[in-house]
């Protein structure tokens, strides 16, 4: 019997959706919730992903950084509207390794790298002019040397529990297919009502 895996069928939707979603195709709406339970989404961006999980980077200050410290579980959520499908996951949320964030930061752009020092995320800002200053510094600062990533800017990797793939179909008769993870290793693969 062949073990079923769903990372080859994310593997297949991704690289479509790559191909047909014009903006972000790597956008996966991030669901956290706070040391009360009160949740909280925003978008963000997927840089890896494996059988481990599912990686994005962010600020470490800011609030879903200290959500995932707090409270190690997210849902992450990919909508393709193109493809009329989207990819639910659920898991535990680990931080990355201080060598996968440098790798990371280093492929950026010199101005994302610098926009990293310059910003305390999530914080309230009194003007937009207070961020551009901030820049201009981290620009002096760093002028004719390469940016290093700032101690407060790293990853976090989401290893699945769960995933489910959604397709749109006519007359709300979706389809959906469940994977859950068996704690061994492999993956259970079932069906859910639309």
């Amino acid at each position: 019997m062949t073990e079923i895996q769903p990372f080859a069928l994310f593997d297949s939707w991704y690289a479509e959706a790559r191909a047909s979603e014009l903006n972000d195709s790597n956008a996966m709406a991030l669901a956290t919730a706070d040391a009360e339970g009160r949740p909280s989404v925003r978008m963000v961006l997927l840089k890896a992903h494996g059988p481990d999980g599912f990686v994005f980077y962010t600020n470490f200050e800011g609030r879903k950084a200290c959500e995932l410290i707090n409270n190690p579980h997210a849902a992450l959520l990919f909508h393709w509207k193109s493809l009329r499908r989207q990819i639910r996951i659920e898991g535990a949320v680990t931080q990355v390794s201080d060598a996968e964030a440098d790798a990371y930061f280093a492929t950026r752009s010199r101005d994302s790298q610098l926009g990293a020092w310059a910003s305390d995320q999530s914080r309230p800002l009194d003007s937009r002019e207070t961020f551009l200053s901030r820049f201009a510094e981290m620009e002096v600062r760093f002028e004719g040397g390469e940016v290093s990533r700032p101690p407060h800017w790293s990853g976090f990797r989401v290893a699945p529990e769960r995933i489910e793939f959604w397709q749109d179909r006519e007359h709300r008769l979706h389809e959906r297919r469940l994977f859950t993870a068996d704690g061994q290793g492999g993956w259970h693969m079932g069906w859910l009502y639309p």
